[in-house]
């Protein structure tokens, strides 16, 4: 035990003082500010909920909303107010839906990807709807590449 002994740093002496010395900027008053999307809400300083709700048309939305509006602006080609509301309702049918029943939320985006996969492949034509199997030989069009037989016999010869 006498050759142990308790060392303090030179930095952390110097931070303490400084620490001391400094004095601190007040912290202007923050209020509480909530999504009118999805419902989340924090704290932040009136001027900055002052600044987002002139972006998006006085309506305080969150950083995450924000950036789902971006998105939908660019779909939209650059229309804000088209993008802001179609956030805003497809958050309105996930708090009305998704949070109270989720797995009837889950079946009805599972029923809109498949709405939306089948009318892309109505422009397509049969072709994209079927696989072309040689087994298949009543689908096998005239002037159709088909196989005659397997190339499998003639290698393990």
């Amino acid at each position: 035990m006498e050759g142990l002994h308790r060392t303090v740093s030179d930095i952390s002496f110097e931070l303490s003082i400084e620490a001391i010395d400094a004095k601190l900027p007040t912290i202007s008053e923050v209020e509480d500010a909530k999504c009118e999307c999805c419902g989340m809400s924090e704290e932040y300083t009136p001027e900055y909920i002052q600044r987002v709700r002139d972006k998006f048309s006085g309506k305080w939305i969150c950083g995450l909303c924000s950036e789902a509006v971006k998105e939908e602006v660019e779909k939209n080609g650059g229309r804000g107010e088209e993008g802001l509301n179609s956030h805003m309702n497809v958050c309105v049918r996930f708090n009305r839906i998704g949070r109270s029943y989720p797995a009837l939320f889950h079946a009805d985006a599972m029923r809109e990807i498949l709405k939306k996969s089948t009318i892309g492949l109505e422009g397509r034509g049969v072709r994209a709807n079927k696989t072309m199997s040689p087994r298949d030989r009543g689908s096998v069009k005239k002037g159709g590449i088909a196989r005659s037989s397997s190339c499998i016999p003639a290698i393990t010869r």
